[in-house]
């Protein structure tokens, strides 16, 4: 054994355990391959390294959760103008203010989305038994227990309990698709690894968290809990706490906004209303004009438009497990997507043979045996490299019911099915061609054979490699059964073009033998073979991905693949499915990431369409470099290893049937179909939720703008105030919410993904919105200011002045939303015919019903007189209110033509 002093041993950090002998790494962890760790050993390595489960981050309690929601500067006004109420005695306007406050946080504690549970799900994804040599004995132990040092047994059905350095194995194959996004089982040795090489490329290690699939291994535990890799990418996940979405920064930037200019005019009403009245009238006007200017009843707008937008999406196999994540898909610029099963359709197909010198193209996709095999007439050559394919091999391929599954190997599931297209039966083959030996896939050999009884004989049939099989065939058989000599440089000029194409190409071969023999050894296939063909396979896009890629480059949003897959046959797919700029399928690995700076990582995620063979940290650098561009960044993924890159993604989408617990926890969104054209159909959702948003904030802005103008103007002009604040919140809560809930379930434009994404930059208040909004306030206060002065004047009654300014102020506003909404235009379609007569009313109508009636309590029911200071009007005065307000149709018209809202 190579011996490694304490004195010359390497420092940790600048070594890895793939890269090391074995002998160092058993000196280096102080352990014995044979007999394990003594019990003294164990109980000093827990102390020293820690049990081996993953940490957790602490979750926030509940009431700190429900605490922060009023963590918002505009909450802040409210509670303070609310405690001057109650300052002044106005212990009803003061519950009033505080319950539209708690209202709001409420409705967000509700929604909000409940503690990260990504920790523990990864936690709970490692946490199993393992069998382990200790003083010389094997014991099965909680994972839990296991120390660096520990020699670890892994056999077939194991789920891998640490970070294990192999250095015995016997056809070792372990999944890692969690880990690395692979979705093909790695085959492990003992051999060393360069130094550089990516986890997937670690044949020689088993990380935690992997299942062994076959075969058996030993090895010695390197790595626990949090040190292991999949304890790095808990780390990853718990140092980043998310990031805010496009709509939650936009909200901020305007509440900032709008907070300066409310406690601007609040200040300025104060003093002018100090200076000219007595403190309390001054107050009242501060106070009115606070609760007119902040829009209250906008969160719980955005909350309600926001939840029935999740309901469109899960109609279409989206689940969103975030609120803010329905407009952020919608504003999504870049969709970096994982490769296998949702850009494809996880299912193993063979597309090309070359059997007899001839090609032959195989059509159909996926388990199911539909399709058929082109150009052939049942050529001998080829009955024989599909009999070789079906018999040599290990999986079954079972209908239930709809669809085709395999048990086993996904190559070996894609070999029963382009047999069966040739009118092969399994079932029947088995019984008249009967397997009497095998020598199973090695590593070391890279093939598989199996020895059969036959009408003819007996006859051993190899699959494997093209490197292994084709040095040992002598010849090869011709279509039409005779032998021919084998052209070397041709046949492997055609396996080029099959890999070019992205296909996984398998060689096949037979070797007739004498019937004594009974069984099988790599001595008797050692040469003397017949080659009978190449079989190539892909794992096929799915159609309607193709269409979907299609449609998001057509709406200005860029589709880059990131896989943990190999780059050719990422590549291959990139260019079939049109993930491309500028024409080209630009692929960077893993590995040369790894070796650029954060400006040339920058450059290379704009300009590259394809990203293979990457690490968990390297996704989610992609994903920063992206953002860090002014990308809004949609990200999918399935595995524990993209759960970091998940969260941090303006909106992480995890896949809801082979998606892990981890990835799910951390995601924004699930996709229940798993399928990339349902992100296509919620983006198109998400876009139609942002419209709809801003016909809400366009439609609530003005009144604030108009109530606000009325209070500073009334108390600029010592006049009295047309409103109160009581009344204010009447209108800014129950009429707001009812009126503009309706539009959140106006119609998606026909032609949302037409258009390029909305620049992330632009705030929710544009400069021609606020020109609308401007324009609007106006007509709002001049339909106050006058109603107010001029029913004041005629009938001397304060109470029915500010009722009827109201009611006027809510007819202008009714006529308002319909220059908004589609209700104008649907009817207008029923009455053409082009709409049946028969399909469901929009929703607005009910909001404005809904609106009127409340109107109609506001002003004729005597407990709410009493409440808000209003008074009951006779049926002349409802009809003035009715009449002043029309005069926005044409103003809205106007502000319609400045703002298009349907762009």
């Amino acid at each position: 054994m190579m011996t490694l002093s304490k004195s010359t041993s390497p420092n940790r950090d600048s070594f890895f355990w793939h890269e090391l002998e074995i002998e160092r790494v058993s000196e280096w962890l102080n352990a014995d391959v044979e007999s394990g760790l003594t019990d003294a050993q164990v109980q000093e390595r827990i102390l020293k390294y820690g049990r081996n489960e993953l940490e957790t981050a602490k979750a926030k309690p509940i009431w700190l959760k429900f605490l922060l929601q009023f963590n918002q500067p505009l909450l802040y006004i409210l509670i303070g103008a609310g405690a001057t109420k109650a300052i002044l005695g106005e212990w009803v306007n003061a519950s009033v203010i505080w319950g539209v406050t708690t209202t709001n946080a409420l409705i967000s504690f509700v929604q909000e989305s409940k503690a990260e549970g990504a920790i523990s799900a990864l936690a709970n994804a490692v946490t199993t038994e393992a069998t382990v040599i200790r003083n010389g004995e094997k014991n099965r132990i909680s994972s839990s227990e296991l120390v660096p040092g520990d020699i670890v047994v892994l056999t077939s059905g194991d789920k891998v309990p640490a970070d294990v350095r192999l250095f015995k194995t016997r056809d070792l194959q372990i999944n890692e698709s969690a880990l690395t996004g692979e979705s093909v089982a790695v085959i492990k040795n003992t051999k060393i690894c360069v130094s550089d090489a990516s986890v997937g490329d670690r044949t020689n290690m088993a990380h935690a968290g992997g299942f062994v699939t076959f075969g058996q291994g030993i090895g010695i535990v390197v790595a626990t809990g949090n040190k292991t890799e999949m304890g790095k990418i808990s780390r990853l996940i718990e140092e980043n706490h998310g990031i805010s979405t496009p709509l939650t920064r936009k909200f901020d930037k305007f509440t900032q906004k709008w907070l300066l200019i409310v406690l601007g005019l609040a200040t300025l009403t104060f003093a002018v209303g100090l200076r000219e009245r007595g403190i309390n009238d001054a107050l009242e006007a501060a106070v009115a004009l606070i609760v007119g200017a902040i829009p209250e009843g906008l969160p719980a707008v955005v909350t309600i438009t926001l939840a029935i937008g999740v309901k469109r999406m899960a109609r279409r196999n989206a689940i969103i497990r975030k609120l803010p994540a329905v407009e952020t898909l919608g504003s999504a610029t870049v969709i970096c997507s994982d490769k296998t099963g949702t850009l494809t359709q996880n299912q193993m197909t063979v597309q090309e043979i070359h059997a007899g010198n001839k090609d032959y193209r195989v059509t159909g996709n996926g388990y199911a045996p539909t399709g058929q095999i082109l150009s052939h007439n049942n050529e001998i050559s080829l009955q024989e490299c599909l009999l070789a394919g079906l018999l040599c091999n290990d999986s079954l391929l079972e209908n239930e019911g709809a669809r085709w599954i395999v048990i086993g190997d996904p190559t070996e599931g894609a070999l029963i099915t382009s047999a069966m297209k040739a009118g092969f039966v399994p079932s029947r083959l088995n019984r008249e061609m009967p397997r009497l030996d095998s020598i199973p896939f090695e590593s070391d050999y890279q093939y598989m054979a199996t020895l059969h009884e036959t009408a003819e004989g007996k006859v051993i049939y190899i699959k494997g490699s093209v490197e292994a099989i084709l040095p040992r065939c002598d010849s090869y058989l011709t279509a039409t059964g005779g032998y021919g000599q084998i052209n070397e440089s041709s046949l492997l000029e055609r396996v080029k073009a099959m890999a070019d194409q992205g296909l996984r190409v398998l060689a096949f071969a037979k070797l007739p033998v004498n019937d004594h023999q009974t069984l099988i050894a790599h001595e008797d296939i050692a040469k003397g073979l017949i080659f009978l063909g190449l079989q190539g396979m892909i794992d096929p896009p799915r159609e309607s991905a193709i269409k979907a890629v299609h449609a998001c480059r057509n709406a200005g949003i860029q589709v880059k693949m990131i896989t943990g897959d190999h780059i050719d046959t990422a590549s291959a797919i990139a260019r079939r499915m049109g993930i491309e700029k500028n024409g080209q399928v630009i692929a960077y690995t893993g590995a040369s990431l790894a070796a650029m700076d954060a400006v040339e990582l920058a450059h290379a995620v704009n300009e590259g369409s394809v990203f293979a063979r990457v690490a968990p940290e390297q996704k989610l650098r992609i994903v920063e470099a992206l953002q860090s561009r002014g990308e809004v960044v949609a990200m999918t993924g399935d595995g524990v290893n993209d759960a970091p890159a998940l969260k941090q993604a303006d909106i992480g989408i995890a896949m809801g049937i082979t998606g892990t617990e981890v990835a799910k926890e951390a995601a924004d969104m699930l996709l229940t179909d798993d399928n990339f054209a349902s992100i296509e159909s919620a983006v198109e959702e998400g876009r139609s939720v942002y419209q709809n948003l801003l016909k809400a904030i366009s439609f609530i802005l003005p009144v604030n703008g108009g109530e606000s103008m009325t209070i500073l103007i009334s108390t600029l002009l010592v006049r009295d105030l047309p409103i109160l604040s009581l009344q204010i919140l009447w209108i800014n809560m129950l009429n707001t919410i009812t009126m503009t809930t309706p539009l959140a379930f106006e119609p998606k434009s026909v032609n949302g993904m037409d258009k390029p994404p909305r620049d992330p930059k632009e705030g929710l208040l544009s400069g021609n919105r606020m020109k609308r909004i401007l324009m609007i306030s106006l007509f709002n206060w001049l339909l106050i200011f006058g109603v107010f002065e001029y029913i004041r004047a005629t009938t001397g009654d304060l109470a029915i002045a500010r009722t009827m300014t109201i009611n006027a102020l809510i007819s202008g506003r009714i006529f308002y939303m319909l220059s908004i909404s589609q209700l104008i235009p649907n009817l207008l379609g029923r009455l053409r015919g082009e709409i049946p007569m028969g399909s469901r009313v929009p929703a607005i109508a009910f909001g404005i019903i809904g609106a009127i009636l409340l109107q109609i309590i506001f002003a004729q029911v005597r407990v709410i007189n009493q409440l808000f200071y209003t008074a009951p009007l006779t049926g002349s005065q409802w009809l003035f209110c009715l009449l002043v307000g029309t005069p926005m149709i044409v103003w809205a018209a106007i502000a319609n033509r400045v703002d298009p809202l349907d762009r």
